[in-house]
């Protein structure tokens, strides 16, 4: 295994059609859109959830943030799930052996924490043989930050949520003839933009290797495109560019917002990748300016996003070659 020890930041976009990218479930699971400025959010959290399972269901990689049914059919809190990585027998000599325990076991297996870190509570069986006491239960905790963090997704444009309303399969209850009726809200279009750093100082201490971080980068982008549910068929990734490093405790920051869309449409009326294309020439700028610190670009690119340089078509890659940058495609 490789260790990560240098500092990357992430950009990936994607869109939806006629979708729900990520429900509010305090808002009867409407698209989350900022009221202010009808901008789509999702939050980091629905971006690391189709990572996990991703990488459980498709690459079977162990995760330890996962729903597993206790022996009454409830779902594992956080207490039982870390009592899952304890390989020695309680009652235990001190609490402190089975901290450390449950916890190298962790991070030796759960991917999921070697990349997002985590914060664990411990409810551990102690009995002092020296002292001999009682059998006793004694809490505590683990925590990790994690190395790749993530902000929450904006769509690069103004959204329009549609609401529609349908009747349902069955009866409304037993002995009617009338059918439910069910109520839900999507949105026709959203291009959406996330934004990560990759930090090497809390990868020491998880553990983190570059073998994780490509499989991160498998999940970002295969994760949200095999994220086929009734709600989010369809989402389609369209660029993931990763900025490597050559100084420690350095990046440029925000890459994200230094990507501009436009559309020959207003921003309520774009329903296609086709109908968008991405400016790059603030991105380049800044990249251009910094390209003695940076060791490489990795770029993985759908053939249906168009960018621009101000008003003209541009190659992306080979632009950023032009200025001086390395660049690498990465095969997903």
């Amino acid at each position: 295994m490789t260790e990560v020890n240098i500092r990357s930041e992430i950009v990936f976009l994607y869109d939806i059609k006629d979708g729900n990218p990520n429900g509010d479930p305090l808002d009867e699971n409407k698209p989350r859109i900022d009221e202010e400025t009808g901008i789509n959010l999702v939050t980091d959290v629905r971006l690391k959830r189709t990572i996990r399972d991703y990488l459980y269901k498709f690459k079977n990689e162990e995760i330890f943030v996962r729903e597993i049914p206790d022996e009454k059919g409830d779902i594992q809190d956080a207490k039982l799930r870390a009592r899952d990585f304890l390989t020695i027998k309680e009652p235990l000599d001190s609490f402190e052996i089975g901290k450390k325990n449950i916890d190298e076991n962790i991070l030796n297996t759960c991917i999921d924490v070697r990349l997002f870190g985590c914060t664990l509570p411990l409810e551990l069986k102690i009995q002092s043989k020296k002292e001999k006491e009682k059998e006793k239960e004694k809490t505590g905790s683990i925590t990790h930050t994690g190395p790749a963090q993530f902000k929450i997704g904006r769509s690069m444009h103004k959204v329009f949520m549609k609401h529609f309303r349908g009747t349902g399969a069955f009866a409304s209850k037993e002995g009617a003839s009338q059918k439910t009726f069910r109520e839900e809200d999507f949105l026709p279009y959203s291009l959406i933009s996330f934004y990560g750093i990759i930090n090497e100082n809390a990868a020491k201490d998880t553990k983190l290797s570059e073998e994780d971080v490509y499989l991160l980068l498998d999940g970002i982008w295969n994760g949200t495109k095999n994220l086929i549910s009734r709600s989010k068929v369809g989402q389609v990734p369209r660029l993931l560019l990763k900025v490597n490093y050559k100084e420690g405790n350095y990046h440029i920051g925000d890459l994200n917002n230094l990507l501009n869309l436009k559309s020959d449409l207003i921003d309520d009326e774009i329903r296609d990748i086709s109908q968008v294309r991405i400016d790059v020439q603030r991105l380049v700028e800044i990249l251009a300016k910094n390209k003695d610190k940076i060791e490489n670009i990795q770029l993985c690119l759908d053939g249906s996003l168009v960018f621009a340089c101000g008003e003209e078509e541009i190659d992306f890659e080979k632009c950023l070659n032009e200025v001086g940058i390395k660049t690498e495609k990465l095969s997903m």
